[in-house]
């Protein structure tokens, strides 16, 4: 979105999943007394020594999901307060936040959806489910690399997988149980390499679906905000600036599949001119420069690396919308697309119109589908940020509304 007549710059915050993580990659980071002690405290209410994990336990102990989940959270969280040792520094420069599976955890904390302390409780107990879960059955996960999509997503279809995670171009996970993936063995699809994960089960799958409802009862008692930075959603790559459906996706993606392939288009939708990781990184950063060329990336991977990395967040960095638009409460726009007004409003939605929590208030409508936007809290209509008609980026600010009862 072009603002003072060039074109935007926009930077992109992203969290990895499990998998990530190295024996020690902690180390240098634990040198930083701040560092040990912000760490220590949500150690604290992981109910794990967190430090030892990521100095001295070895391969096996940290693929543990009980032990990984929280420790790629807390690491995220901790590094990204190194990086912006004042948060009004995020919300300034950060135009988008995502993360990779667990990684959306960290996200919803950096963009104020919810707490760093709700965010361990929730992995703590994430962590300890999904390994719960994959208990009951044996089950794995299998990295499908290359191969033509459509042939790819056919195999997988006739041996029973789900594609749990669609990473991009060339690169989809296959889980289900370790028959399946046998199967799968002795029939692979053309010009395509088989890697067998080690993972505890079949995450993002059916399979986890006795994780889900654990989770989902402890989530009702979880207080959130609408983030103050746009989130791109592993659901369905779309911008979410509601706080509770925010937190409901994210109980729903522990059973559902993980399409960081839409993640990425929603990047590109929104103009991405740089992307960082924050540790332990790599992972995404190398799907990011095969799927958008010309992006620059940032693997934040050790504190020597500090100063470049607050330099490229502000060479690339101008913060979203969301953060500078005076609000009291603000709709925004979930994709890329053409605005369309709802029937029902045309004419009679104008400044000062009072609408109902939940009122369909329009729709975005790209070559895929048309996605149907809700003033999902309601109230007042203060002005309308957009036209029947006009083309909308992901988290543009659609219409800004007074709360019911606010003075």
């Amino acid at each position: 979105m072009p603002r003072g007549g060039r074109v935007a710059l926009v930077l992109v915050i992203v969290a990895p999943g499990q998998g990530a993580q190295t024996p020690g990659f902690l180390a240098p980071w634990l040198e930083d007394d701040v560092f040990a002690s912000r760490l220590h405290w949500l150690s604290t209410v992981a109910g794990l020594d967190l430090a030892r994990h990521g100095t001295e336990s070895d391969a096996d102990t940290i693929r543990d999901t009980r032990i990984a989940q929280p420790l790629l959270v807390a690491t995220a969280l901790v590094t990204s307060l190194e990086l912006f040792p004042h948060p009004a520094d995020a919300f300034r420069l950060i135009g988008a936040v995502a993360g990779h599976s667990v990684g959306e955890l960290a996200a919803l904390a950096g963009s104020r959806a919810i707490t760093a302390e709700q965010a361990m409780v929730l992995v703590r107990e994430r962590g300890t489910a999904m390994a719960d879960a994959a208990a009951i059955t044996p089950t794995g996960m299998t990295a499908v690399l290359g191969g033509d999509r459509d042939e790819v997503l056919a195999t997988l279809e006739r041996h029973g997988l789900t594609p749990a995670n669609d990473n991009g171009p060339g690169q989809i996970v296959a889980a289900g149980t370790t028959e399946q993936l046998s199967a799968l063995a002795d029939d692979p699809p053309a010009k395509a390499r088989l890697i067998p994960l080690s993972v505890a089960g079949a995450f993002h799958t059916e399979h986890m679906a006795p994780a889900v409802g654990h989770i989902a009862k402890l989530a009702v008692s979880v207080s959130v905000h609408d983030p103050r930075i746009p989130v791109i959603s592993n659901r369905d790559g779309q911008v979410i600036h509601d706080g509770r459906e925010l937190l409901k996706r994210v109980v729903g993606q522990i059973a559902s599949p993980v399409r960081w392939d839409l993640c990425l288009d929603a990047m590109a939708d929104l103009g991405v001119t740089g992307i960082l990781e924050v540790p332990p990184a790599g992972t995404l950063t190398g799907i990011a420069k095969r799927a958008l060329k010309g992006v620059a990336t940032f693997a934040l991977k050790t504190p020597d690396q500090l100063d470049d990395a607050r330099a490229f967040c502000l060479e690339h960095g101008e913060g979203s919308l969301i953060e500078t638009t005076p609000t009291w409460r603000m709709v925004v726009s979930p994709a890329k697309g053409t605005w369309h007004l709802a029937e029902q409003l045309k004419g009679t939605g104008a400044d000062g119109e009072l609408l109902d929590a939940g009122t369909e208030i329009g729709g975005v409508s790209s070559l895929r589908d048309t996605i149907a936007v809700t003033a999902a809290h309601g109230g007042q209509v203060v002005e309308w940020l957009v036209e029947d008609g006009d083309l909308v980026s992901p988290g543009q600010p659609l219409v800004r509304l007074h709360p019911v009862g606010a003075e």
